[in-house]
């Protein structure tokens, strides 16, 4: 194991504190999934790809990981909340398929983006909410036991003032949110805060998704989910759990509860929480179907790895506003570096120990991936280093900050399917010997951002 202190931010203290393993150098972290009802959006794409940043930086401090990300494929209802329309079988309706085949597209889909992002998905374990109702419905019961629950005409729910610290980690007002409760707020639940264990299918409407259970037949909530799992996988007290920062208030302070009324020990010791990616609109949302997906930037030239790169570059606990002003400056960056690494990649040399620790050290406070970012320009610019061995150590960076160094080709960009059919024409024109339709569509092609180098008979594409 490195002998560098890893330090987190927690949000539980909030603050950064060292990183103590339970077991030396072995760390368990779950990161919260998707909710797979529709494509995951870039915001919710940025809390993976820093989730496997972390990852990537324990294992280059020689730890052993185990990460678990889960698969919320039932139970989430609209607004997060125990009321509305479960999010599958909204899914189901939008797309005229059944909750089933939603749940399986979109994971697929999911997974895909992991993949296009250099996050490996044979490195992690993803456990799928439907395939572990027999270990939330034990949870439900042992809470049942002890006291935790009750149940009322649409479900079985936990009684959060049976919870004392119920609103430290949140820091929660609860008289303040009594005071703002909705008029429609189930008035069944003995307390405002209260949420769904097990929710019964309603009487007049047939689910997709529904389970025999000792109360009834129905789904789980949300929340269960998730400690049933994590438990299952990483023991009643793991590591680290990562999630967004809207999971601080509900979600995982639901998860808290639920988890420690049953083990009565600590469930999690770092909490780590990523901002939000925000958009012209604000926080971006599923909600809103004008939602920007890792598929909307490749259509538009700009790759997986550059929104990765792009992402890397702001601290995870930093909002980011985005544009595609503040993409392109991110992209004109990442191509001079995938460039030079192109240039030399013939190269062998020795890591630089003097970056390679540094580099390490930035990490280690609190995973700040900008820092990281700007060590790899000053290295770059170190005329007292060879490029042999500038690139080793290059190489070795890039196995946490996963930007594709190693891989990359002459041909970085991702081509339009607009531009595609504006190169053949051009070809055809060049080739029939009408430049002046030829210098037209070179003009049309500049104007969607690329410049064109004839080289012989190829045409040579670069983003301007």
């Amino acid at each position: 194991m490195s002998s560098t202190a890893i330090k987190l931010y927690n949000t539980k203290s909030k603050s950064v504190e060292e990183f103590i393993p339970i077991i030396p150098n072995s760390v368990g972290i779950y990161s919260c999934g998707p909710t797979v009802y529709h494509y995951a959006h870039i915001g919710n794409l940025r809390a993976y790809i820093i989730a496997d940043t972390l990852r990537r930086m324990f294992i280059y401090n020689r730890y052993n990981v185990t990460h678990i990300i889960n698969i919320t494929d039932v139970g989430h209802m609209v607004g997060d909340g125990d009321d509305g329309q479960d999010k599958l079988e909204k899914g189901a309706i939008r797309e005229g398929k059944n909750a089933w085949e939603i749940a399986k597209m979109y994971t697929d889909a999911f997974l895909k983006d992991l993949e296009s992002l250099s996050i490996p998905t044979n490195a992690y374990t993803f456990p799928r909410a439907t395939d572990h109702i027999r270990e939330q419905i034990a949870l439900i019961s042992a809470l049942e036991i002890s006291g935790h629950t009750y149940t009322i005409s649409d479900g079985v729910y936990f009684d959060t003032s049976t919870f004392k610290a119920y609103a430290d980690f949140a820091h929660l007002d609860i008289e303040g949110l009594k005071s703002g409760a909705r008029v429609e707020e189930n008035t069944e639940k003995r307390n405002i805060t209260d949420f769904a264990l097990w929710k019964f299918s309603p009487h007049n409407e047939t689910r997709h998704m529904e389970w025999e259970s000792p109360w009834g037949k129905g789904f789980p909530g949300w929340h269960i989910e998730c400690s049933a799992m994590s438990m299952k996988y990483l023991g009643n007290h793991f590591d680290i759990h990562t999630g967004g920062i809207d999971h601080i208030p509900v979600h995982h302070t639901n998860e808290i509860a639920q988890s420690e009324s049953v083990t009565g020990e600590t469930y999690v010791n770092y909490w780590m929480h990523v901002n939000f990616l925000n958009d012209k609109q604000g926080k971006m949302s599923k909600s809103n179907e004008d939602f920007l997906r890792l598929d909307t930037l490749s259509a538009k030239g700009y790759s997986p790895l550059l929104f990765r790169y792009y992402v890397l570059t702001a601290h995870y606990r930093s909002e980011i506003d985005f544009s595609f002003e503040s993409l392109e400056a991110s992209s004109n960056a990442y191509n001079k570096l995938i460039a030079w690494s192109i240039e030399h990649n013939k190269e062998t040399g020795t890591i630089l120990e003097t970056y390679k620790e540094k580099f390490n050290e930035v990490l280690a406070d609190d995973l700040n991936t900008p820092k990281a970012i700007a060590l790899i320009w000053t290295m770059l610019k170190d005329d007292t280093a060879s490029s042999a061995d500038i690139y080793t150590t290059l190489l070795s960076f890039d196995s946490v900050l996963g930007l594709g160094i190693q891989e990359a080709k002459k041909e970085i960009i991702e081509i339009p399917e607009e531009v595609k059919k504006l190169l053949e024409m051009r070809t055809l024109a060049r080739n029939a010997k009408n430049y002046t339709e030829s210098d037209r569509l070179r003009d049309e092609i500049a104007s969607l951002g690329f410049s064109i180098q004839d080289n012989g008979n190829e045409q040579e594409l670069e983003r301007i």
